[in-house]
């Protein structure tokens, strides 16, 4: 059973940057794409960033401040999130989707809190 790993999460104030990891705890030979997703409390589940070999992709909302990188190859993905505001405190998740399949394995989530 594979699972992804998660690492990075934290408190951070306004404007600042953290670094998120994640990593699958065994090779997977067909990924079709990782990415980040992340959960507000009361709000549902929203993407944030995915990578693949056609590219990557990031919500309107982090564009500019977060970057992906990592991927397929690596079986590791990481997020580097900068310029942080209070409205992107959730439970941050990896999701790693696998091909032809498009089977998703989750991450336990990790916490960003951005609070002064």
């Amino acid at each position: 059973q594979v699972q992804l790993v998660e690492s990075g999460g934290g408190l951070v104030q306004p404007g600042g940057s953290l670094r998120l990891s994640c990593a699958a705890s065994a090779n997977i030979f067909s990924i079709s794409a990782m990415g980040w997703y992340r959960q507000a409390p009361g709000k549902q589940r929203e993407l944030v960033a995915t990578i693949s070999s056609g590219g990557k992709n990031y919500a309107d909302s982090v564009k500019g401040r977060f970057t992906i990188s990592g991927g397929n190859a690596e079986n590791t993905v990481y997020l580097q999130m900068n310029s942080l505001k209070p409205e992107d405190t959730a439970v941050y998740y990896c999701n790693l989707t696998t091909f032809p399949t498009d089977y998703a394995y989750w991450g336990q989530g990790t916490q960003v809190t951005v609070s002064s």
